[in-house]
Protein backbone atom coordinates (compact mmCIF):
# COMPACT_ATOMS: atom_id res chain seq x y z
CA UNK A 1 0.00 0.00 0.00
CA UNK A 2 0.99 3.64 -0.71
CA UNK A 3 0.12 6.47 1.24
CA UNK A 4 0.99 10.50 0.41
CA UNK A 5 2.00 12.52 3.60
CA UNK A 6 1.33 15.63 3.54
CA UNK A 7 3.05 18.67 5.25
CA UNK A 8 1.38 21.70 7.33
CA UNK A 9 2.12 25.01 8.32
CA UNK A 10 1.74 26.99 11.82
CA UNK A 11 -0.34 30.42 10.91
CA UNK A 12 0.56 31.82 14.21
CA UNK A 13 3.00 30.31 17.12
CA UNK A 14 2.10 31.60 20.78
CA UNK A 15 4.77 29.82 23.38
CA UNK A 16 2.71 30.55 26.73
CA UNK A 17 4.51 28.27 29.54
CA UNK A 18 7.22 25.67 30.42
CA UNK A 19 5.31 22.69 31.93
CA UNK A 20 7.04 20.56 34.65
CA UNK A 21 7.41 17.71 31.91
CA UNK A 22 9.93 19.66 29.92
CA UNK A 23 7.75 20.50 27.32
CA UNK A 24 5.87 24.02 26.62
CA UNK A 25 2.45 24.84 26.64
CA UNK A 26 1.68 26.35 23.23
CA UNK A 27 -0.88 27.33 20.50
CA UNK A 28 -1.21 27.62 17.28
CA UNK A 29 -3.11 26.58 13.86
CA UNK A 30 -1.84 23.77 11.82
CA UNK A 31 -3.26 23.97 8.39
CA UNK A 32 -2.01 21.14 5.66
CA UNK A 33 -0.24 21.83 2.52
CA UNK A 34 0.14 19.88 -0.69
CA UNK A 35 3.95 18.98 -0.42
CA UNK A 36 4.12 15.33 0.04
CA UNK A 37 6.13 12.88 0.66
CA UNK A 38 5.68 8.61 -0.57
CA UNK A 39 5.15 5.99 1.99
CA UNK A 40 5.00 2.19 0.79
CA UNK A 41 5.07 -0.61 3.26
CA UNK A 42 4.62 -4.19 1.98
CA UNK A 43 4.52 -7.61 4.31
CA UNK A 44 8.10 -9.18 4.30
CA UNK A 45 10.51 -11.78 5.79
CA UNK A 46 11.78 -9.28 8.80
CA UNK A 47 10.99 -5.00 9.33
CA UNK A 48 13.04 -3.20 7.48
CA UNK A 49 13.08 0.80 6.91
CA UNK A 50 15.19 2.28 3.11
CA UNK A 51 14.24 5.70 1.94
CA UNK A 52 15.30 8.03 -1.03
CA UNK A 53 14.30 11.65 -1.88
CA UNK A 54 15.91 14.14 0.55
CA UNK A 55 18.50 12.36 3.18
CA UNK A 56 17.27 11.62 6.86
CA UNK A 57 19.83 12.29 9.47
CA UNK A 58 19.49 9.86 12.19
CA UNK A 59 19.64 6.13 13.10
CA UNK A 60 17.15 3.65 12.32
CA UNK A 61 15.94 3.61 16.08
CA UNK A 62 15.11 7.10 15.99
CA UNK A 63 12.97 6.50 13.15
CA UNK A 64 9.69 7.44 14.16
CA UNK A 65 7.64 4.61 10.76
CA UNK A 66 9.92 2.06 13.07
CA UNK A 67 8.55 3.89 16.39
CA UNK A 68 5.09 3.81 15.36
CA UNK A 69 5.45 -0.30 14.06
CA UNK A 70 6.59 -1.07 17.60
CA UNK A 71 4.35 0.57 19.12
CA UNK A 72 1.42 -1.01 17.49
CA UNK A 73 3.47 -4.46 17.75
CA UNK A 74 2.58 -4.17 21.23
CA UNK A 75 -1.48 -4.24 21.25
CA UNK A 76 -1.76 -6.19 17.84
CA UNK A 77 -0.13 -9.42 16.26
CA UNK A 78 1.80 -8.08 13.20
CA UNK A 79 3.70 -9.34 10.44
CA UNK A 80 7.40 -8.48 9.20
CA UNK A 81 6.92 -5.12 6.83
CA UNK A 82 9.26 -3.04 4.76
CA UNK A 83 9.03 0.50 4.73
CA UNK A 84 9.97 2.43 2.24
CA UNK A 85 9.79 6.34 2.48
CA UNK A 86 10.21 8.84 -0.44
CA UNK A 87 11.53 11.94 1.12
CA UNK A 88 10.44 15.61 -0.80
CA UNK A 89 9.62 17.73 2.33
CA UNK A 90 11.68 19.45 3.79
CA UNK A 91 14.12 18.45 6.89
CA UNK A 92 14.27 21.18 9.86
CA UNK A 93 11.69 23.48 7.98
CA UNK A 94 9.04 23.58 10.68
CA UNK A 95 6.63 21.46 8.27
CA UNK A 96 6.03 18.78 10.44
CA UNK A 97 7.76 16.09 7.98
CA UNK A 98 8.50 13.03 9.82
CA UNK A 99 5.25 13.28 12.15
CA UNK A 100 3.24 13.13 9.00
CA UNK A 101 5.39 10.57 7.90
CA UNK A 102 4.68 8.51 11.23
CA UNK A 103 1.06 9.37 11.00
CA UNK A 104 0.27 8.31 7.72
CA UNK A 105 2.04 4.95 8.98
CA UNK A 106 -0.27 4.26 11.46
CA UNK A 107 -2.99 5.15 9.17
CA UNK A 108 -1.71 2.72 6.83
CA UNK A 109 -1.57 -0.15 9.11
CA UNK A 110 -4.85 0.40 10.37
CA UNK A 111 -6.01 -0.03 7.08
CA UNK A 112 -3.68 -2.72 5.56
CA UNK A 113 -4.04 -4.86 8.59
CA UNK A 114 -7.70 -4.26 9.55
CA UNK A 115 -6.75 -3.12 13.34
CA UNK A 116 -9.95 -1.78 13.52
CA UNK A 117 -9.14 1.46 15.08
CA UNK A 118 -11.23 5.01 15.36
CA UNK A 119 -9.38 8.44 14.70
CA UNK A 120 -9.28 9.52 18.16
CA UNK A 121 -7.67 6.07 19.22
CA UNK A 122 -5.24 6.46 16.20
CA UNK A 123 -4.71 10.10 17.52
CA UNK A 124 -3.88 8.38 20.78
CA UNK A 125 -0.84 6.38 19.01
CA UNK A 126 0.46 9.07 17.51
CA UNK A 127 0.51 11.24 20.44
CA UNK A 128 3.05 8.97 21.89
CA UNK A 129 5.33 9.54 19.20
CA UNK A 130 5.40 13.32 18.87
CA UNK A 131 3.33 16.32 20.16
CA UNK A 132 1.97 17.41 16.65
CA UNK A 133 1.81 13.40 14.65
CA UNK A 134 -2.12 13.39 15.91
CA UNK A 135 -2.35 16.17 13.71
CA UNK A 136 -1.92 14.33 10.89
CA UNK A 137 -4.55 11.60 11.54
CA UNK A 138 -6.98 13.82 9.81
CA UNK A 139 -4.93 16.58 8.58
CA UNK A 140 -7.51 19.10 8.76
CA UNK A 141 -7.62 22.87 10.35
CA UNK A 142 -7.26 22.83 13.86
CA UNK A 143 -6.69 25.23 16.56
CA UNK A 144 -3.74 23.21 18.46
CA UNK A 145 -3.30 24.05 22.21
CA UNK A 146 -1.45 22.07 25.69
CA UNK A 147 1.63 20.83 24.10
CA UNK A 148 0.43 21.08 20.36
CA UNK A 149 -1.49 17.89 20.87
CA UNK A 150 -4.76 18.71 21.52
CA UNK A 151 -7.33 20.49 18.96
CA UNK A 152 -10.38 22.20 18.58
CA UNK A 153 -11.58 22.16 14.65
CA UNK A 154 -12.10 25.28 13.15
CA UNK A 155 -13.35 26.87 9.95
CA UNK A 156 -10.51 27.93 8.13
CA UNK A 157 -10.37 27.48 4.32
CA UNK A 158 -7.59 29.36 1.98
CA UNK A 159 -8.22 27.34 -0.85
CA UNK A 160 -8.79 30.52 -2.70
CA UNK A 161 -5.55 32.42 -2.15
CA UNK A 162 -2.54 31.09 -3.63
CA UNK A 163 0.19 29.61 -0.53
CA UNK A 164 4.09 29.64 -1.52
CA UNK A 165 6.54 28.04 0.45
CA UNK A 166 9.92 29.05 0.38
CA UNK A 167 13.04 26.57 2.24
CA UNK A 168 15.92 29.02 2.29
CA UNK A 169 19.29 27.01 2.43
CA UNK A 170 19.39 26.78 6.43
CA UNK A 171 18.12 24.29 9.47
CA UNK A 172 16.48 25.27 12.85
CA UNK A 173 16.31 22.70 15.42
CA UNK A 174 13.69 22.23 17.70
CA UNK A 175 15.58 22.39 20.60
CA UNK A 176 17.29 25.39 19.41
CA UNK A 177 14.44 27.04 18.28
CA UNK A 178 13.00 26.51 22.18
CA UNK A 179 15.84 27.85 24.41
CA UNK A 180 15.87 30.90 22.69
CA UNK A 181 12.63 31.84 23.47
CA UNK A 182 10.69 33.38 26.44
CA UNK A 183 7.46 31.92 27.14
CA UNK A 184 4.81 34.39 28.17
CA UNK A 185 0.94 34.70 28.58
CA UNK A 186 -1.39 35.81 25.32
CA UNK A 187 -3.13 38.88 25.14
CA UNK A 188 -5.67 37.57 22.49
CA UNK A 189 -5.83 34.20 21.64
CA UNK A 190 -4.91 33.22 18.54
CA UNK A 191 -8.74 31.01 18.54
CA UNK A 192 -9.98 34.56 18.17
CA UNK A 193 -7.42 36.28 16.15
CA UNK A 194 -7.31 33.39 13.41
CA UNK A 195 -11.20 34.91 12.59
CA UNK A 196 -10.24 38.14 11.46
CA UNK A 197 -10.24 38.71 7.57
CA UNK A 198 -6.85 37.62 6.57
CA UNK A 199 -5.08 40.86 5.43
CA UNK A 200 -5.90 41.85 9.19
CA UNK A 201 -3.47 39.11 10.17
CA UNK A 202 -0.29 40.53 9.12
CA UNK A 203 -0.28 43.28 12.45
CA UNK A 204 -1.59 40.69 14.91
CA UNK A 205 -0.62 37.01 14.27
CA UNK A 206 2.92 36.01 15.04
CA UNK A 207 5.42 33.31 15.43
CA UNK A 208 6.69 33.70 18.84
CA UNK A 209 10.16 31.70 17.26
CA UNK A 210 10.80 34.55 14.74
CA UNK A 211 12.43 36.86 17.09
CA UNK A 212 15.54 35.15 18.21
CA UNK A 213 15.67 32.99 15.09
CA UNK A 214 15.20 36.43 12.80
CA UNK A 215 18.41 37.62 14.54
CA UNK A 216 20.44 34.42 14.74
CA UNK A 217 19.77 33.63 10.68
CA UNK A 218 19.05 36.94 8.75
CA UNK A 219 18.55 34.55 5.65
CA UNK A 220 15.52 33.31 7.16
CA UNK A 221 14.01 36.84 8.31
CA UNK A 222 15.92 38.36 4.50
CA UNK A 223 13.23 35.49 3.18
CA UNK A 224 10.19 36.84 4.60
CA UNK A 225 10.77 40.39 3.93
CA UNK A 226 11.15 39.41 0.16
CA UNK A 227 7.70 37.82 0.62
CA UNK A 228 5.79 40.48 1.57
CA UNK A 229 8.03 42.29 -1.16
CA UNK A 230 6.23 40.36 -3.51
CA UNK A 231 3.10 41.13 -2.38
CA UNK A 232 2.14 38.59 0.23
CA UNK A 233 -0.88 39.40 2.40
CA UNK A 234 0.45 37.35 5.46
CA UNK A 235 4.11 35.32 5.61
CA UNK A 236 5.45 34.07 8.52
CA UNK A 237 7.62 31.03 9.52
CA UNK A 238 6.31 27.91 9.91
CA UNK A 239 6.67 26.34 13.35
CA UNK A 240 10.47 26.23 14.08
CA UNK A 241 11.42 27.10 10.84
CA UNK A 242 12.95 27.25 8.56
CA UNK A 243 10.94 27.33 5.99
CA UNK A 244 8.63 30.93 5.62
CA UNK A 245 5.47 30.63 3.46
CA UNK A 246 3.27 33.69 2.22
CA UNK A 247 -0.42 33.43 1.40
CA UNK A 248 -1.23 35.48 -1.91
CA UNK A 249 -3.71 36.60 -3.70
CA UNK A 250 -2.30 35.15 -7.05
CA UNK A 251 0.97 33.12 -7.57
CA UNK A 252 3.72 35.58 -7.87
CA UNK A 253 7.33 35.66 -10.16
CA UNK A 254 10.02 33.96 -7.04
CA UNK A 255 12.04 32.99 -9.87
CA UNK A 256 14.68 35.46 -8.49
CA UNK A 257 14.61 33.31 -5.22
CA UNK A 258 14.54 30.49 -6.51
CA UNK A 259 18.49 30.58 -7.16
CA UNK A 260 19.15 30.19 -3.07
CA UNK A 261 16.12 28.62 -1.94
CA UNK A 262 13.50 26.01 -2.34
CA UNK A 263 10.10 27.13 -3.88
CA UNK A 264 6.99 25.38 -3.18
CA UNK A 265 4.07 26.82 -5.18
CA UNK A 266 0.64 26.75 -4.60
CA UNK A 267 0.56 24.50 -1.93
Amino acid sequence: MIVFPNAKINIGLNIINRRPDGYHDLETVFYPVKINDVLEVIEAPELSFESSGMDIPGNLDDNLCIKGYHLLKKDFDLPAVKIHLHKNIPIGAGLGGGSSDAAFFIRLMNEKFGLGLSPDKMMDYARVLGADCAFFIESKPVFAFEKGDEFEPIKLDLSAYKIVLVMPDAHVSTSEAYRGVKPAPVKESLYDLIKMPLTAWRGHIKNDFEGHIFRDQPVIRGVKAELYEHGALYASMSGSGASVFGIFEATPNLQGMEESNQVFYNV
